[in-house]
């Protein structure tokens, strides 16, 4: 059975039984809590929390939601049932159903007939187990649905029980295990053997609430909850493991072929009795999926966040890819495996395959330099390694190799094999465990700064906020809620910073990218100064105000008043951020895709995902492109309409977003700009104004930025700049359109004056040689010395050629030259040695490192030259002094 038949018959199982079916949210959601989506419960947290009441009819639902789990990255491969990409499987009951409920559900269509839509497992090869005292459960499983009694197991709290880790709801777990027979293990159900007898499904009874505690079972137990509810989560690459009679989740229908590929590329054969080869072809069969659906999502390749997680999965398929022995591009081919075998469960890929292969090829070859500039500081700190005797790389060198320059450390393992070196692992892996202590502490940092917003659960639930403001800029509206310092009051008095909700608002909340409206809150003599207006579950204005004058109490009818011209500036640039996205679409084509923007008064960015700088023609089109639409004066249309409706009107929606059954069509100029969007605009384009696009720039690999004016501020820059030009052109004695090349002729002469008065400095540097050379001590051992303390100014460059040409003056000597000298109130210095005195066991390198003691510096280089700098000059005297000591033992 293919795994999406799988996924079929698990939909239609639970929206047969009344449940509501509900698509998957996008792997990155509003969470401060997550980097991803990692469990299919996630996107109703708000409703277990109680933060919200549950919208769904029967108040039950069902969902297939797409995960990603990375802690555990390393056990990729290794185990034969770890993806970091992941579908799970759920059927939710918000003070419905329960434990029987749940457990028939799970039951039936485990083991129902596959021609009426079941599974087909053989019961006889289901064990379940249940929490230590849950007996209720285990009765159910013995008594309701028959299984015996020697397949039911108990476990503890480590294993069978549930909570998302902090103060919350919880309760026992029940797991189902399939039985894959004795050839993957011993005998014993799951208490035996977790591989021989594989978790397929969990089922999460939700009854309680807990109190704080770090550790699992850590902590205690408040009291029950209001209404019980039901939590499942079945793995569907693990059924699909099971039901396609494979040995592992990557080796099933989504992933084999992503497999066979791989050994194309390398001309390596998977399953042929090298281990660790294998794991690298289920490395690259995950990793490919996960992040190919990724970036499906909207991330790029960045050094932090999701970007870092998405830049690792990709290294690690082209690191794997090199170890299998591929030597060309792999990122290509593979990627357009995945896409093709996980299409028919997510469309969507289809409209975004060239963005997800511009971004990934993209990575490809920034890793290629990577590899390049790793493997330069591999052979430096080898060579190194060996001139002084050493056999092995330390950890720390190793551990500078992985997290400076992104060298994996299986290449690094490999390469010191070929150079005969080993590698002291133990202190890598150490430096590795400080690393992800620090990023432990941090995720537990964040996990604790999630929201409480059950405090607005009453106005959520009963009074959402109607917004007025498309129409209308004021409106009077009843006071229903005042929140100071997080809790609920009666009144608020001048001073107060306050959170006012109102039932009808005409101010915009932040979203979309536009800030939120300015304005003010009046009745009578009362004045609030409203600063910002948030969301909360997508329902309820929240009014940030300060109390200017008078006082407030709860249920007073006032006035809302949004700052014109704040509005105003905001509708400008809005719209003109539509306009810029058409016109970047237009010049670079549809894998230009927005990633993002702010627009406020004036100003305007736009982030979209392109892999390349662009050139100043394409963005000189773009400027233009987007005036002639303000200049069109094109009319801007907004469409109520179905979700499905705006998809087959060519809209264009934002990754990551979670659209209602209804949503917001803005349409400028018919087929020009088409956009779901809930933010304000001008009705038409000529009330933009014009637009000064500034420039581009990169904000993370494969992520580019454009920022502009509009209105007002668009005519303020505009003028700056022709004032600019118009006092050079009088500066320069030349008409305004020739300041270019005018300017590109100055240029030129200062670059061409620059360079003769470095080549004079270097001549001048270079006729003192001959004194210093002269000059040289001849120490007791035979051997000469040349160590000069130099007037100040000169810097390490120049020292080392000074140092160079001086050496070539001692010809067959031994000899050692050292210079030092004052340069931007550091200490700069140089060392070089003769042939003879390197031959004699003078290692320029080491000087620099005794050097560097006495002036608070470092450096390095080889045996016969070196530098470095230090941050206390006054030490270079007695630096001399001590190296002439030390060369004339």
């Amino acid at each position: 059975m293919q795994t999406h038949e799988i996924r079929e018959r698990f939909t239609n199982h639970f929206v047969r039984s009344g449940h509501t079916e509900v698509p998957s949210a996008s792997l990155i959601l509003d969470d401060p809590t997550l980097l991803f989506v990692n469990a299919g419960m996630v996107p109703f947290k708000p409703y277990f929390l109680g933060q919200q009441t549950p919208p769904f009819e029967n108040g039950t639902a069902t969902s297939i939601q797409k995960c990603v789990r990375t802690l555990d990255i390393e056990e990729v491969g290794i185990t034969t049932r770890h993806n970091t990409f992941f579908q799970m499987a759920g059927n939710f009951s918000f003070g419905q159903y329960f434990k029987e409920g749940a457990i028939k559900h799970a039951w039936s269509l485990l083991t129902g007939a596959v021609e009426d839509g079941g599974l087909g497992l053989d019961p006889e090869r289901l064990w379940v187990t249940v929490f230590t005292e849950d007996d209720e459960a285990a009765q159910i499983w013995q008594n309701v649905i028959g299984v015996p009694s020697e397949r039911i197991q108990r476990m503890g709290m480590e294993d069978n029980f549930w909570s998302m880790g902090v103060p919350g709801p919880c309760g026992p777990c029940s797991e189902i295990y399939y039985d894959r027979g004795p050839e993957y293990g011993n005998e014993g159900g799951p208490i035996a053997d977790d591989n021989r007898y594989m978790e397929i499904w969990n089922l999460v009874f939700m009854e309680s609430i807990r109190g704080a505690g770090d550790k699992k079972g850590g902590f205690e137990i408040l009291g029950e909850l209001p209404n019980k509810n039901i939590d499942t989560g079945l793995g569907i690459e693990r059924v699909a493991c099971i039901l396609q009679g494979v040995d592992n989740v990557y080796e099933t229908d989504l992933l084999r072929p992503v497999i066979d590929v791989a050994e194309q590329l390398s001309g390596t054969k998977y399953d042929a009795g090298t281990p660790a080869d294998d794991v690298r072809f289920r490395v690259i069969a995950d990793h490919s999926r996960t992040s190919m659906m990724i970036i499906l999502d909207g991330v790029t390749p960045s050094n932090e966040g999701r970007g870092y997680i998405l830049r690792r999965l990709l290294r690690r398929i082209i690191r794997s890819a090199r170890l299998l022995g591929a030597t060309g591009p792999v990122m290509q081919p593979l990627m357009e495996t995945i896409m093709d075998t996980m299409t028919p469960s997510y469309p969507e890929i289809a409209d975004n395959r060239d963005r997800i292969l511009r971004v990934a090829m993209a990575e490809e070859r920034a890793f290629s330099k990577t590899l390049e500039s790793g493997t330069h500081r591999f052979d430096e700190t080898a060579a190194a390694l060996k001139s002084a005797g050493g056999t092995q790389i330390s950890g720390e060198q190793a551990f500078e190799l992985h997290d400076t320059y992104g060298f994996p450390i299986d290449l690094t393992l490999e390469m010191a094999r070929e150079a005969g070196l080993d590698v002291d692992m133990d202190a890598f892996h150490a430096s590795m465990e400080e690393q992800r202590a620090r990023a432990k502490a941090d995720n537990k940092a964040k996990k604790m700064g999630n929201r409480d917003d059950s405090l607005y659960r009453e106005w959520v639930d009963a009074n959402p906020t109607q917004f007025v403001g498309f129409d209308e800029l004021t409106h009077s509206a009843n006071v229903i809620g005042l929140v100071r310092d997080g809790e609920k009051v009666g009144e608020v008095t001048a001073g107060d910073e306050v959170e006012v909700i109102l039932d009808v608002t005409p101010m915009y909340a932040e979203a979309g990218g536009q800030m939120a409206d300015r304005g003010r809150i009046v009745v009578g003599d009362t004045v609030l100064n409203v600063n910002d207006v948030q969301k909360i579950g997508k329902k309820l204005w929240v009014h940030k105000a300060t109390v200017q004058n008078g006082g407030l109490d709860l249920g007073q009818t006032v006035t809302a008043e949004v700052d014109e011209a704040w509005r105003h500036g905001a509708r400008q640039a809005h719209t003109a951020t539509h306009l810029i996205h058409a016109a970047l679409r237009e010049v670079l084509g549809p894998t230009a895709v927005q990633a993002g923007s702010l627009n406020k008064p004036g100003y305007l960015r736009f982030d979209f995902n392109y892999t390349e700088q662009l050139t100043d023609a394409q963005l000189e089109e773009i400027a233009t492109i987007t005036n002639q639409a303000v200049d069109a004066d094109f009319a801007v249309n907004t469409i109520e309409t179905s979700l499905e409706e705006a998809k087959a009107m060519g809209a264009m929606a934002l990754f990551g977003e979670n659209y209602g059954d209804q949503v917001r069509v803005v349409e400028i100029g018919g087929p020009f700009s088409i956009e779901l969007c809930g933010g304000t605009h001008v009705s038409h384009s000529s009330q933009i104004g014009p637009v000064a696009v500034l420039g581009e720039s990169s904000v993370g690999s494969g992520a580019r930025r454009i920022e502009a004016y509009s209105g007002l501020e668009s005519f303020r820059y505009f003028s700056k700049e022709a004032a600019l030009a118009s006092g050079l052109a009088a500066e320069l004695k030349t008409p305004t359109d020739q300041l270019p090349e005018r300017i590109a002729q100055l240029t030129e002469r200062l670059r061409a004056a620059e360079k003769e008065v470095e080549n004079l400095h270097r001549q001048q540097l270079l006729s003192n040689t001959g004194a210093i050379v002269a000059g040289a001590q001849e120490l007791a051992n035979g051997r000469k010395l040349a160590a000069v303390h130099l007037p100040e100014g000169i810097n390490t460059g120049d020292l080392r050629t000074m140092a160079s040409d001086i050496r070539g003056k001692f010809g067959a000597a031994d000899a050692v030259v050292v210079l030092a000298s004052k340069a931007g109130g550091k200490a700069a210095f140089a060392i070089a040695a003769t042939e003879a005195a390197v031959d004699a066991g003078i290692k320029a390198g080491e000087l620099v490192a005794a050097f560097g003691s006495h002036v608070g510096g470092k450096g390095g280089g080889k045996p016969d030259l070196a530098q470095g700098s230090g941050n206390n000059p006054e030490g270079i005297d007695a630096g001399l002094a001590a190296l002439r000591e030390q060369l004339d033992a």
